[in-house]
């Protein structure tokens, strides 16, 4: 298991190198002042979905209506063209529609703050109620995504095979002050090094602190 010091010394590296690395779509929505009811929505088209399509459907949503009643308006039809071509985009829509009638009428119009209140919402697990709390609300949150997943596996903090395993287990190893940074480093890093398929090991700025390139290509080298 690594060292509170060796975790710090790699989350600091990815950060440098992550400023070379576009924003992720759901940061962008976060960016924005007032945008919890959106940050939500957003993360619901993210799912199985790439972050410039998410960014282009939320963009075309949110030009249409923004607030959980004016999108509980909408119909269902209409939200789905909108967010279309984003993954399953049918069922999200019918979920984002009801997700913003529940809002609207049984929360008067304010996201829920609470990991209990939001997994009520149908449609919104684990990762999606982390996201709204730590970038919706700023409170302390670990939003774990297939990326921040597999990085930790790899690096050898953890040996994990879902996702809830690996927020459990990151929980009692993270420093808290690294949890509110920790989902968007470690997707970007994710998406432009740390990729599922054929790794960028040669550009990583970490691969000293990494049990996978260890095993990959320093212990083949040695055979």
């Amino acid at each position: 298991m690594a060292s509170q010091q060796e975790i710090i010394a790699v989350i600091k590296a990815i950060k440098k190198a992550s400023r070379n690395f576009q924003n992720t779509a759901l940061m962008e929505v976060a960016s924005v002042p007032e945008s919890t009811f959106q940050v939500l929505v957003s993360c619901l088209i993210s799912l199985r979905t790439k972050d410039a399509v998410t960014a282009q459907a939320s963009k075309r949503l949110y030009a249409a209506a923004r607030t959980p009643e004016e999108i509980a308006a909408l119909p269902e039809k209409t939200i789905a063209k909108l967010i279309y071509p984003c993954g399953f985009y049918r069922t999200k829509a019918k979920r984002i529609k009801e997700i913003a009638r529940i809002i609207h009428e049984q929360y008067d119009d304010r996201v829920p703050d609470t990991m209990e209140e939001l997994l009520k919402l149908k449609g919104v697990g684990r990762k999606t109620a982390n996201i709204v709390l730590v970038y919706g609300y700023g409170k302390e949150g670990l939003p774990i995504d297939v990326h921040c997943h597999r990085v930790p596996n790899r690096l050898g903090w953890i040996q994990t095979k879902t996702p809830e395993k690996t927020e459990e287990e990151l929980r009692k190893l993270l420093p808290k002050k690294q949890w509110h940074d920790f989902n968007d480093l470690f997707v970007s890093f994710g998406q432009n090094i740390c990729k599922p398929v054929k790794p960028h090991c040669w550009e990583c700025p970490v691969t000293q602190h990494c049990r996978y390139y260890t095993e990959v290509y320093v212990k083949k080298a040695k055979k």
